[in-house]
């Protein structure tokens, strides 16, 4: 799922490259160690270098690029202990989100989870993964938004990208579906009904679902990812 470069109505040629690329990585069409170039980039969209750099630049910032001066620019490898760190800073800030969910949350936020839970049913029983990996954000968000800590929202997202390649090398989205609609009721269930760390213990659950996934990655496809001590 393409997260915006910038919020407004105001789109430049910056936004477009990097939701392209976005797009291209993030589903694999671009995988970890292939080199892009600027001059193609930049023929591809009828722009000049500058917002191609741009863009290269914000990719890189999120950990999705690998920029050295004098050397062609490629899609980062992953990076098992930038994975350890991204799931540790995530863990950490969810953790809180929960607790807080859990002591605020009144009826009308109440309502407003079962909804996200009723859109997430809607479009796993239509095997829709698209329209799931959109729901899963809004999830997320809806319940930063219950703690009052909007702000964490940022940062999960920052963190979930950087291993949401990882996602589609795993498993075949539709099998992931009915477990993760499932953590998301256990977890929406436990902030309902005030129980701080029966949530904590559900969001964490839902977090450990990669682990496997990421071991199995990490063996069967090594060239995807640094060789240790980088």
């Amino acid at each position: 799922m393409v997260q915006p470069a910038q919020f407004g109505d105001r789109r430049t040629s910056v936004d477009d490259i990097f939701d392209f690329l976005y797009e291209e990585i993030s589903d694999l069409r671009l995988r970890p160690g292939d080199k892009i170039s600027e001059a193609d980039i930049a023929a591809r969209f009828g722009v000049s270098r500058q917002p191609v750099r741009d863009a290269f630049s914000r990719l890189a910032n999120i950990d999705l690029l690998l920029i050295r001066p004098q050397r062609a620019t490629e899609v980062k490898r992953f990076s098992m202990r930038e994975i350890e760190k991204s799931r540790f800073v995530r863990a950490s800030v969810e953790m809180e989100v929960l607790r807080r969910a859990a002591k605020l949350c009144d009826a009308e936020n109440a309502a407003q989870l079962d909804a996200a839970l009723e859109r997430q049913q809607a479009v796993l029983e239509a095997g829709d993964f698209d329209a799931f990996g959109a729901l899963d954000y809004e999830f997320h968000r809806t319940l930063c938004e219950i703690a009052q800590v909007d702000f964490a929202f940022d940062v999960i997202t920052a963190e979930k990208s950087k291993v949401d390649r990882l996602c589609v090398l795993g498993l075949a989205k539709e099998s992931r579906m009915p477990e993760l609609v499932a953590d998301h009721r256990a977890i929406a269930e436990a902030v309902k009904a005030h129980d701080a760390e029966r949530a904590v213990a559900a969001g964490m659950l839902h977090l450990s679902r990669l682990d496997e996934t990421i071991e199995r990655i990490s063996s069967n496809n090594a060239n995807y990812f640094e060789p240790e001590g980088r």
